[in-house]
């Protein structure tokens, strides 16, 4: 059986975690790099060569996250083709009556 609205919940989390763990990283890899920029003004342009790599390898993560989450809404099966296999789980049948609802 589909519990779709599991599915959708997983999707809806995920892509939010994956965000708010994405500006954390960034946030802490900046900070390191403009501290050590003004601990070392000499080296700036190695360090913020440095931060900007890994600012794209963490950015990188959230687009992976991004695109596997995407790839999951797409597998999620249409209503109406899981109500007329009988697939779906005894919470799902009011949201069909709500979407088949506005059809007549």
């Amino acid at each position: 059986m589909i519990d779709l609205s599991t599915i959708a919940l997983a999707i809806g989390i995920g892509v939010g975690v994956a965000a708010i763990g994405v500006a954390i990283g960034q946030g802490m890899a900046a900070n390191a790099g403009l501290t050590g920029m003004s601990r070392q003004p000499e080296a700036a342009g190695k360090i913020q060569t440095a931060m900007l790599i890994a600012l794209a390898f963490i950015e990188l993560v959230f687009l992976l996250a991004f695109t596997l989450l995407f790839m999951m809404l797409g597998k999620m099966p249409n209503y109406e083709d899981a109500r007329v296999k009988g697939d779906l789980k005894a919470s799902a049948p009011a949201v069909i009556a709500q979407s088949t609802s506005h059809n007549n």
